[in-house]
């Protein structure tokens, strides 16, 4: 009790402002060592795949409990978010140590949220919403998003979407955003992989001075935009459709055995039964025809005693005489 009390005082304190470069950690006494870390990790790697050096100043705030996070972020940031970016405002949004395991690492979170302040500061408004979530993931390295390719009934139903309709998966839902995201970081990594030296540095910048992503494309890596979305496209079935069916079949496999292991109980239970029943049935017949068996030699061991009986006995009648 006085533990929680304590910890009640704490998160009702006057926020820590806590600076470092061009970061400013703003978080309540209870947060200060996440606070800390995230100060320390922002700092020693502020650098993004890419881009210029990132210069502008950041408010990363730490949320005390899910309620305040919420109002923070507003009403448009989607119920599954666990920190939220503001390019206009330079500021990120983070939950603190109350966020669930379904938060994930807070210096990963960290790290996407920064890359898309990054993206902001060198591209502006250019950046689509699937290349701003794709590029974010690809600059924390979330290699990890990719594993919900190799389930995605999605992709063996209708294969991999064209690019500008990933858009649409950030709104439809928690489960397609997955989907949506782990498409995205694997668009912007395929892109970043066709120049293993210098990846998006030549990209970004043709982006940037000609407006054009289809320009930008053709000038880095000599080729058109459409002939990126193929490659893409085709490299992703090939690579996690077929293990998306596998596991989708073993997945089918596993639930038809669910399905079916009662009726399967039930019929060795009464299997078991009958053939309890039939071996019964034989044991108690074939006991009843050894006693038949018995009774008959029996009975034929007492016919054979009574002939001698009847008949008279030579020796006896010529004592009698």
């Amino acid at each position: 009790m006085i533990l929680s009390a304590a910890r009640a005082v704490a998160q009702d304190a006057a926020p820590l402002r806590l600076d470092g470069g061009r970061f400013t950690v703003v978080a309540y006494p209870a947060d200060e060592p996440l606070g800390r870390a995230l100060l320390a990790r922002a700092q020693a790697n502020d650098s993004f795949p890419g881009l210029a050096r990132p210069a502008e100043r950041v408010l990363i705030t730490v949320a005390p409990d899910n309620r305040r996070f919420r109002e923070w972020v507003g009403t448009s940031a989607p119920e599954w978010g666990a920190a939220v970016a503001f390019p206009a405002q330079r500021r990120i949004v983070m939950q603190g140590h109350r966020a669930g395991s379904d938060a994930g690492d807070p210096i990963l979170v960290l790290r996407h949220e920064l890359a898309h302040l990054a993206l902001h500061e060198m591209m502006g408004d250019l950046a689509p919403r699937w290349f701003d979530e794709g590029y974010a993931g690809y600059a924390a390295a979330e290699w990890t998003r990719e594993e919900v390719l190799t389930t995605s009934l999605a992709l063996v139903a209708r294969g991999v979407p064209r690019l500008d309709s990933l858009d649409d998966g950030f709104y439809g839902g928690a489960v397609r955003a997955e989907a949506a995201y782990a498409l995205s970081f694997r668009a912007v990594s395929e892109l970043a992989s066709i120049d293993p030296e210098r990846g998006l540095t030549l990209f970004f910048q043709y982006w940037k001075s000609t407006g054009s992503m289809d320009r930008a494309i053709r000038s880095a890596y000599g080729m058109t935009e459409a002939e990126f979305e193929s490659r893409f496209r085709s490299r992703t079935m090939r690579r996690y459709g077929a293990l998306a069916i596998v596991a989708n079949v073993s997945l089918g496999a596993a639930m038809m055995m669910i399905v079916a292991l009662p009726f399967y109980v039930v019929r060795r239970r009464r299997d078991r039964r009958r053939l309890a029943a039939m071996v019964a049935a034989d044991d108690a017949a074939e006991r009843a025809a050894q006693a038949s068996a018995i009774a008959e030699l029996l009975r034929g061991a007492g016919d054979g005693d009574a002939d001698p009986g009847t008949g008279s006995d030579p020796g006896l009648r010529s004592r009698e005489e």
